[in-house]
């Protein structure tokens, strides 16, 4: 359905651009928009690369096994129909331990895997609670470094591209908490709901 809003987007705007007269323009703006991604996805890259070798470090320094063991009392208590042992649990906690270091692009892969194992648990087509809980927590996307940020406004020149560490943290603290408050209100909601 996404795709036809795109494609239908694009069909309207160089229709709209032929009868109006600004077909150079819009050829123009292609031409520019297709060079800056590439530049950017480069910049990107270099940083990305560099951010999944540190983790890749603190990997094997064990630190990351340390963050995990750190953050499972709080993950198992979210999460309290996932057995602590299940790989759903491990996958968990690598896409929270990516996510927290503004590694969105490397956190989806572990955060589909983590989806599947929960799917695998649950045995039903329908989102179980769990799988709720973690789009919601990953959707606030709770950061300590934003990294992928800091990089697109190095790649632009930024006079200072870390001073936005303290107001991400802030905000991903904020918008953290309230989607699990909300995440909880609804389900209690729901299960009374269904006793009655």
């Amino acid at each position: 359905m996404v795709n036809i809003i795109w494609a239908s987007m694009a069909i309207i705007g160089i229709v709209y651009a032929m009868f109006n007269g600004t077909m150079d323009e819009v050829n123009r703006a292609l031409f520019e928009s297709a060079d800056d991604a590439v530049t950017l996805s480069i910049g990107l890259i270099s940083v990305l690369v560099f951010w999944l070798g540190l983790m890749r470090v603190a990997e094997h320094a064990g630190l990351l096994r340390m963050l995990a063991r750190l953050f499972r009392p709080v993950v198992t208590r979210l999460f309290p129909e996932i057995p602590k042992d299940d790989p759903a649990m491990g996958y968990i906690l690598s896409n929270f331990t990516a996510n927290l270091f503004g590694l969105g692009n490397a956190a989806t892969p572990m955060g589909i895997k983590a989806m599947e194992e929960m799917k695998r648990l649950s045995g039903s087509d329908h989102a179980s609670r769990s799988m709720i809980t973690f789009l919601v927590i990953n959707t606030s996307s709770l950061t300590i470094v934003p990294s992928t940020v800091i990089a697109i406004r190095m790649q632009y020149d930024s006079a200072a591209p870390t001073e936005i560490v303290g107001t991400t943290l802030i905000a991903t603290i904020i918008t953290s908490i309230s989607a699990i408050i909300v995440d909880r209100l609804f389900y209690y909601r729901r299960v009374r709901k269904n006793k009655q």
